[in-house]
């Protein structure tokens, strides 16, 4: 079900979290009653939701009420008349003569006039309808904008949080092993390169630690200004081990399909061409008759003083009837108007083709980042349990004195940057099935929640 845009903003000003952790749908709630550009998304499918009420009101009567007053001169001069009333007979050659010098005319009216045959007002309607319809798939297209960069807002903060998380043990755990070269140093079973080279690896990784906490609170501030507050608390990241359950990815063919009919740009698109033969109808004929049936009803009169004295002049009128007015000539404009809606109607069609094939090249791109992914995770979780193992090894070697200060150092970097880049994909593989859902028309915020959802899962233990 969808809501309205001004109902949707209620809601998700409401649903705003309270003090405490923020989650994936806490944030793209915040941004959607923040971003700016989502704001001006909702004002204009309001507008367009009024195009529809336009649409209606195009073939409904028009009530006018005109009245007015002013003063006038009137001078009537009528020659060689004929007269005749009951007990006068009949007079030939009657002059009639009258005279208004400056005198006080009103003038009042009631007209209404409703279209019953008009081929532009039938075309000018459908186009409000298409527009109505455009525009509320533009905001569509919006709020599935703004969850994608909600997520990757918010997914680039995790992975900035994370990788400051994985530099602090590293500092750590090469911290130790400095201290442990030291000491086995001075009783002589370590020479003084294993210190050095820890005391490099610990200098590094301070300065590598430095940056990752500068880009992490860029990324925090970006964040932050895209749903109008401080991101608070730590955010919940993807299990680095474990398969959450995900709904299975259906066919390609079936995702191709959606993209082709659903996707947001290109319903505005096929709008847009539906639009484009509608202006054809308005010129495609070489008359374009209208009937309107007509209703008048009015008064005027005019009173004051001349040339023969005092008078008055009163006139009313009252019509009911049906119009036709048939435009005979337009100087040629009528045909050109028409062959310049053809050919737009033609690049409406041609925009709409090239909408589809971009929809399609997306959905193709995401499906087939998507199939691959849980076999590339699967193969990145086991390189990243190798490296655990290979540590914990090179652990017992070193104190066996199989295995150098240098070759710790490595197998502690190495787990490290195995983590992360299965942390990585876990968030790939869940932005791309965000995009594969919204360049198919079907990102919505219960597919937002599941991917969420997963983000719960705790982080597999050491």
């Amino acid at each position: 079900m969808r809501l309205k845009p001004t109902l949707l903003a209620l809601a998700l000003a409401a649903a705003l979290p309270a003090a405490g952790a923020m989650d994936l749908l806490d944030v793209w709630r915040a941004a959607a009653a923040h971003d700016p550009e989502f704001a001006a998304a909702r004002a204009a499918y309001d507008a367009g939701e009024a195009r529809r009420a336009e649409g209606d009101a195009l073939w409904r009567p028009t009530v006018a009420l005109q009245a007015g007053a002013a003063y006038a001169t009137q001078e009537n001069s009528i020659r060689g008349a004929q007269f005749s009333a009951p007990g006068f007979g009949r007079s030939a050659g009657v002059d009639f003569n009258t005279s208004v010098t400056g005198g006080i005319s009103t003038r009042y009216g009631l007209s209404l006039r409703q279209p019953l045959y008009n081929r532009e007002l039938d075309a000018r309607k459908q186009q409000l309808k298409l527009a109505a319809g455009a525009a509320g798939e533009e905001w569509r297209a919006a709020q599935q904008q703004l969850m994608l960069r909600a997520a990757q807002g918010y997914f680039d903060v995790v992975l900035a949080a994370q990788q400051v998380r994985l530099l602090k043990e590293q500092e750590r755990a090469v911290e130790q092993a400095r201290v442990e070269a030291e000491d086995r140093f001075r009783i002589g079973d370590r020479p003084v390169t294993d210190v050095h080279e820890a005391t490099a690896r610990a200098d590094a990784l301070r300065a590598q630690r430095l940056a990752a906490e500068s880009e992490l609170e860029m990324r925090r501030t970006q964040l932050a200004d895209l749903i109008g507050q401080p991101v608070q608390g730590e955010l919940a990241a993807p299990a680095a081990s474990g398969t959450a359950p995900r709904e299975p990815l259906d066919p390609l063919d079936a995702w191709l399909a959606r993209a082709a009919s659903d996707n947001p740009q290109v319903l505005m698109a096929r709008a847009q061409a539906a639009s484009a033969e509608q202006e054809i109808r308005k010129t495609s004929t070489a008359l374009a008759p209208t009937v309107d049936l007509v209703a008048q009803v009015g008064r005027d009169y005019l009173s004051g003083s001349g040339a023969y004295g005092n008078a008055s002049n009163a006139a009313n009128q009252a019509a009911l009837g049906v119009q036709l007015n048939i435009p005979l000539y337009t100087g040629g404009m009528r045909g050109a108007r028409n062959t310049e809606n053809e050919a737009l109607a033609r690049k409406a069609l041609a925009d709409l083709d090239r909408a589809r094939l971009q929809a399609q090249q997306q959905a193709r791109a995401a499906w087939l980042d998507l199939s691959v992914a849980r076999s590339r995770i699967t193969a990145l979780e086991s390189g990243w349990r190798a490296s655990l193992a290979r540590l914990d090894a090179t652990r017992v070697g070193l104190q066996a004195g199989d295995r150098t200060t240098l070759d710790l150092l490595n197998a502690q970097n190495d787990a490290a940057a195995a983590e992360l880049a299965l942390l990585q994909a876990r968030v790939q593989q869940a932005m791309q099935r965000l995009r594969l859902a919204a360049v198919a028309g079907a990102l919505d915020e219960s597919r937002l929640a599941a991917v969420n959802h997963e983000l719960a899962a705790p982080p597999a233990t050491r």
